[in-house]
Order: C-alpha cells, then sequence, then structure tokens
C-alpha cells in the first residue's frame, strides 16, 4: 500500500534479496514486529521476525520457505505444506513434519549440506532461514572442524546460488542468517564474500512507532468501554489525540515493538484512559503509576530560594539556575526543548571553590524535590579512576566476575529512579566512565551488564568539580587561578575557560561539555559577609541541638564570638567547610572537653565568656550560671 510504513532494514531487504542469495541480519532480531503491508496477513499484524520473512518471501513469490534451528532442525510453523515440500526438493527424510539436521559438518545430511542443496537448486523459489544462527558455533574466533566445514558448505552454496524464473519474474534463492551480532559468524564467512549482506535491525523509528501508535492498533490499547466512552470527545478534537500519540511515541524511543505490545496489554488490563495513557510508560518503567514529579506543588516552589537560603548562603546566582532547572521540569519544558524525550529531568555542572555549598545544594534539592535529601545518591568519582571502573559504576559484562550483581549506578537507579545523582569531582573519573554519561544524557537511558535497561529520564545529574580553581604548570607545580578577592563575574568567567579547556583540549572530548549545555554553575568565594551569617547558623544550631537534646542552655559571649569570627575570616577560601572546621577546633572539641571534665552531661546553663585560640589545646573560659538537679545525670 501506498501509506505503509517500511523499517529501513526491510528496504534493505528488499533491495539486497535480488541480488546477494545471502543475508545476515543482525541486531533486533528477537523482536516481534508489524507487517507493514495487506498481504497474507493483514497490514499492522505483530509476528516474530521468522515469521514476518516468511509472509515476506510468501508475498513476493516464494514457493518454498523453511526456518532452521540447531534443536527443531527444518521446520515452517506459520503454513502448512513447505516442510514437505522443502523435504521433497532435497530429498531428506520428514519426522513429525520436521527433519532433524545439526548444522555442522559436510555429511550429506547436514544442515549446512541441505541448505546447500536447496540455495544451488533451480527448480523452485527457495529460502531458508537459519535462526538462532548465533548459536552454531561455540567461539568464532577458534573454531572446530566440523564448524570449519559447515560455514564453508555454506559459503560455497552462497557463490554458486541459483535462480528460478516464475510467472512474476526471477527469484533469487536466499538464504538468512539470524544473529544477535555480525562476529558472532567466522568473519572469513562474509568478509569479501561478494554474495553476503549483513543487515542491522535497530529499535523501531519514530516513524515506527507512530504507525503502532496511530494506526489500526490504536483501539486495542484500551478496554472497549472505555474506549467507546472517551473516542467521541476526541473525534471532536482530534489535535488533542494527535498530541497524546505524538508524546507517547516520543517517551517510548527506544523500545522495541515486544515491550510497545507489552504496553499496549498493560494499558488495556489497567483500564488506563486516552488521555492518561502516557501514564502507562512510568507503569512499566519502574511500576508507578503516579510519577512523584506530577504530585510536586508548585507553590512550594514559588519561594524555594528561601528554604535554600537557610541551608546554602550567598549562592544566589547559583541558587537561580538550580531552581531554573527544576522549574523547567515541572512545566514540562525538559522535554518541549528538547529533541530526544526521555532525557534526565536536568542536568546540573555545579563548579567553583572547595566548600561553597554545591554538595549542600544537591541535598537541598532532592529534600525539596523527594522529601528526602537521602534522595541524593552521591558517587565519589575519584573512586573510579581506573580503566575498569566503568565495570563497578555500571555493571561488568556477562560473563566476567560478578556481572549478575550490577553496577553500583545501575543499581541505585533501579531501585530508586526519582532522585538526585550526585557525581562528585567528575574530572577524575577515567574517560571511559565519562563516554557512558554520554547515552546517559543523550538517551536518558543505559542497559547494564544483566541486559536490564535502566532509566535516567526521572532523575536530576549533577556533577561538581573544582576545574579552574588550580591549574598545572610546565613544571609540575599547582598554583590557584582565583581568589576571594577576586569579582564573581571573573571567578565565573575563569571557571568556566578551565572547565572548556579541561573537556575540549585536555580531554579532547567536547561532545560532553555540548551535553551539559549551559547548565555549568559557578559557586561564589564566601564572601566575608556570609562568613558571617554561616558562623552565626552553626553556633546557633549547636545551641539549639544542646538544649533540645541535653537540656543545656548554652550562651556565648560577644568576646567569645569575636575569636571565632576572626580565625573563620582568616580561612575564607576553605569556604563554608573551612568555618565548620574552625567552629569544631575551637568551639566544640573544648567545649565537650569542658563538658566531661565538670559532669556537665545534662540540666545546666553555660556561658562561654571567652575562648583561647593561640596554642593547642585550645580553652574555653566558662561561668556556670545556674545548675539543675541530676546535673551529672548518667
Amino acid at each position: 500500500m501506498s501509506d505503509a510504513v517500511y523499517s529501513k532494514w526491510h528496504q534493505e531487504l528488499e533491495i539486497f534479496r535480488r541480488i546477494k542469495p545471502c543475508l545476515i541480519l543482525e541486531g533486533n532480531i528477537l523482536d516481534s514486529y508489524l507487517y507493514p503491508e495487506d498481504g497474507t496477513i493483514p497490514k499492522g499484524t505483530i509476528v516474530r521476525l521468522p515469521a514476518y520473512l516468511h509472509y515476506y518471501l510468501k508475498d513476493l513469490g516464494y514457493e518454498n520457505i523453511v526456518m532452521f534451528d540447531d534443536i527443531r532442525g527444518f521446520y515452517n510453523s506459520c503454513e502448512d505444506g513447505y516442510i514437505e515440500r522443502f523435504a521433497e526438493l532435497v530429498r531428506a527424510r520428514l519426522e513429525n513434519r520436521s527433519i532433524h539436521a545439526e548444522f555442522r559438518g559436510k555429511a550429506a545430511g547436514s544442515a549446512a549440506r541441505l541448505t546447500a542443496a536447496a540455495l544451488t537448486q533451480r527448480k523452485m523459489p527457495t529460502a531458508v532461514i537459519l535462526d538462532f544462527a548465533s548459536r552454531y558455533v561455540c567461539d568464532p574466533g577458534n573454531l572446530q572442524q566440523s564448524e570449519i566445514e559447515g560455514f564453508t558448505v555454506l559459503q560455497q552454496a552462497s557463490l554458486d546460488a541459483g535462480e528460478v524464473r516464475t510467472e512474476n519474474g526471477t527469484l533469487r534463492n536466499l538464504v538468512i542468517l539470524l544473529v544477535n551480532k555480525i562476529n558472532d559468524v567466522p568473519a572469513w564467512f562474509y568478509l569479501g564474500n561478494p554474495n553476503v549482506k549483513p543487515i542491522l535491525l535497530r529499535t523501531p523509528s519514530k516513524e515506527e512507532r507512530a504507525e503502532m501508535v496511530k494506526g489500526e492498533n490504536f483501539p486495542s490499547f484500551f478496554a472497549a468501554r472505555q474506549y467507546s466512552l472517551e473516542r467521541p470527545e476526541f473525534d471532536a478534537h482530534p489535535e488533542e489525540l494527535e498530541k497524546i500519540q505524538d508524546r507517547f511515541v516520543a517517551l517510548t524511543e527506544g523500545f522495541s515493538f515486544t515491550e510497545l505490545n507489552g504496553l499496549r496489554r498493560l494499558c488495556k488490563n489497567q483500564n488506563i484512559r486516552i488521555r492518561d495513557m502516557c501514564s502507562v510508560i512510568d507503569l512499566y518503567k519502574f511500576g508507578i503509576k503516579d510519577n512523584p514529579w506530577n504530585k510536586l506543588n508548585v507553590d512550594d516552589f514559588r519561594e524555594a530560594d528561601k528554604a535554600f537560603e537557610k541551608r546554602v548562603k550567598g549562592q544566589p546566582v547559583a541558587m537561580m539556575q538550580t531552581l531554573d532547572v527544576v522549574k523547567r521540569a515541572m512545566t514540562g519544558l525538559s522535554d518541549i526543548a528538547s529533541s530526544t524525550h526521555g532525557k534526565p529531568k536536568g542536568v546540573l555542572f555545579f563548579a567553583g571553590p572547595t566548600g561553597t555549598g554545591k554538595t549542600e545544594m544537591a541535598k537541598t534539592l532532592a529534600e525539596r524535590l523527594f522529601g528526602d535529601e537521602s534522595a541524593c545518591i552521591r558517587f565519589d568519582m575519584s573512586e573510579f579512576s581506573q580503566s575498569h571502573s566503568d565495570q563497578r559504576l555500571l555493571g561488568a559484562p556477562p560473563g566476567y566476575v560478578g556481572y549478575e550483581a550490577g553496577g553500583q549506578l545501575t543499581n541505585a537507579v533501579k531501585n530508586n529512579p526519582f532522585c538526585i545523582l550526585l557525581f562528585d569531582e567528575i574530572e577524575k573519573a577515567h574517560p571511559s566512565i565519562l563516554d557512558k554519561f554520554l547515552q546517559i544524557l543523550e538517551d536518558g537511558r543505559m542497559t547494564d551488564g544483566k541486559g536490564e535497561t535502566v532509566y535516567f529520564s526521572e532523575s536530576i545529574i549533577i556533577f561538581t568539580s573544582n576545574l579552574g580553581i588550580y591549574e598545572q604548570t610546565g613544571s609540575g607545580e599547582r598554583i590557584q587561578c582565583v581568589s576571594p578577592d577576586m569579582p564573581y563575574e571573573e571567578i565565573k568567567k575563569q571557571v568556566r575557560q578551565g572547565i572548556e579547556n579541561y573537556f575540549k583540549i585536555q580531554l579532547g572530548r567536547p561532545e560532553i561539555l555540548n551535553r551539559i549545555g549551559e547548565n555549568i554553575v559557578v559557586f561564589d568565594f564566601i564572601r566575608p559577609e556570609v562568613a558571617e551569617r554561616i558562623l552565626r547558623a552553626r553556633i546557633e544550631k549547636i545551641i539549639a541541638n544542646l538544649h533540645a537534646e541535653k537540656n543545656i542552655d548554652l550562651s556565648v559571649s560577644p568576646q567569645a564570638y569575636d575569636v571565632l569570627l576572626e580565625r573563620a575570616m582568616d580561612n575564607l577560601e576553605n569556604g563554608g567547610r573551612g568555618i565548620g572546621n574552625i567552629v569544631e577546633s575551637l568551639f566544640v572539641n573544648p567545649l565537650s572537653r569542658y563538658l566531661f571534665d565538670h559532669g556537665l552531661f545534662t540540666g545546666c546553663q553555660l556561658c562561654v565568656e571567652d575562648i583561647q585560640a593561640e596554642e593547642m589545646p585550645y580553652t574555653l573560659t566558662c561561668s556556670q550560671e545556674k545548675l539543675r538537679e541530676n546535673q551529672n545525670g548518667i
């Protein structure tokens, strides 16, 4: 039919079956396929590949079509009469509607010999489909003699293949091998052989998926009653139906026809409405109907900057950029702006000096989105600096030790697909891991060592880096490029330049930087006024925790606070983490010592009058304003 949608591999098959007697179909061979036009079977019928080939070849006029595998021998489960004609043609014994044979060897009764006989005769147009051909040999690189002989017989037959003249023209005898990948058969069999053509079968294209969703199969996605109730509404507004169908097609990129058929059955079984048909994809991927992203309250994010400011201080630009990515995901503009659906909800590259709140920003975002900062899953990329580290992160290939355990990243996302993925110090990861991130950022999915597809479409991916803060001289000396006395715009320019130099020049992978785009978020140094707010917040938190957990009322005199503030100002290059270290060494540790030495474990009032911070051990001068009963408390 003129409106039929043909896959690329079908078009190649149509071209090369006329001129090449041996075709090798590789790739997505285990899938089922939509038959593209009316013929022996109706257009849109979903059948496995061997059956698809049978009906296609029959419609062309082939009188003799059989399948073979090492378990069943020669057979044809699609229609009667074919295996009988084949048995008569090659003079083989028929038993229980099949011809028992093995592929290996050069004996007259071997599958290779019988296939060769069918391929070289000129009595009847014949096609032999060698199914599961990847299993005919144990090791393509180390063949046994019987395996060599089998493929040699087939190679000779491909060179001597015959043609048969019919009423509708001349048909070439064909042998079609179905393999998972081309190197599952010996390279010498197809390399340099002018009569062999490999054809790659990919997952269904956008047009093929649209044919299934928008064609004759569309009503079968829904329960009959549900469909009849809703269809009049969409008949009146066909543009709304087209939007739903287009989104479904976009979200199923990379899905096989078998998976699409599974979605169809799931949609029908769950009695899903037409307007909600895209929700079945979340049900299929993650086992849930209600996507947490759809439950987010917009009002909670109108003034989210105030909540973020409580935990991440002094980073207004970084905060705005981060929240913009979230708002884009919430409004659905992430998918609209992208040509590829199914990408992660957002990608952020946090850069800048140490201790400025990069990790804290990610945790705050996780808590705000998913109600728990544990939804921020952190990976220290310095632990993945070796060439084999990608196997720890994504899972070892099948056959390798530990492949069944999966990878740390893929397991984490399978367990919790709605998360923040934080990759700390990404520049320390091995380049092979960065290659994997290309697929994750572009397609939003990854196949682990167990062959399971892991989806990243509901996560936000955050990379952190200190690139651009330091540079290495020719002598190997590491010098600092930015300092707290620089204005923020200059720091931002320097850091971004350092990131570009690393990915474009040092690593030679500008495409990784292109996937990140303009989502590079540069954090500023902790400025003096911000440092004071961070210090005050930490002291107040300690005071509040002591009161809540130990019933100790603690106060700090202005003189003691000034000592802490002076030391904090001298340590701005280390950011908020440096301020935390100051508080721990000059305040928390000596306070703990004081409480322990004086037996003040609970129920007291204490004022820190002064801090001796000139030499270690640091000590506190305190006054006990009032002691309560049971002050020893343990």
